[in-house]
């Protein structure tokens, strides 16, 4: 399964296997960046300030680690398990910065299925180098009853200095 078409379809407990996959593919723009942190309120300097960031260890703008995060939820709301699943816990572990113009891939993974709807998913997010960025698992409770649906049209933001 993938991102690319513009309807969402779930897959429901029922239908999932051990070892299905699915990908969900997005690039960091300086506006998505922006953008992140003035939803999530972290306006560290290491990820808005071009001077700050040059004198940091990472020599350059970085992403927020939980934007990385954040495409993982994507991915299991909108691809796999999809529309209707609920989160339950995640863990997550950071290899590497992501900065602007990276592209990042998850990749998900079905590791088992367990009572009551629930599913426990591998999460292995990689930048455009195929180089690991984020690696963690997800429990989920996945939907039980199938859903297909347009994607929602989201409003156009600007971003105003």
């Amino acid at each position: 399964m993938s991102d690319t078409l513009d309807t969402l379809e779930n897959i429901t407990y029922d239908e999932l296997n051990e070892g299905d996959t699915a990908t969900f593919t997005r690039t960091l723009t300086e506006d998505e960046l922006v953008l992140f942190a003035a939803v999530s309120g972290d306006v560290n300097p290491v990820h808005l300030d071009s001077e700050f960031a040059a004198g940091s260890m990472f020599k350059d703008r970085i992403a927020h680690g939980m934007w990385s995060g954040s495409l993982i939820s994507a991915a299991l709301a909108t691809v796999m398990p999809g529309p209707g699943t609920i989160y339950l816990d995640q863990s997550l572990s950071f290899k590497r910065p992501v900065k602007l113009d990276d592209t990042l891939t998850v990749q998900l993974k079905i590791l088992r299925k367990e009572p009551k709807g629930r599913v426990v998913v591998e999460c292995d997010v990689r930048n455009q180098n195929d180089q690991k960025v984020v690696i963690g698992e997800a429990k989920v409770i996945a939907p039980s009853e199938k859903v297909c649906l347009h994607k929602p049209r989201l409003p156009k933001i600007t971003i105003e200095n």
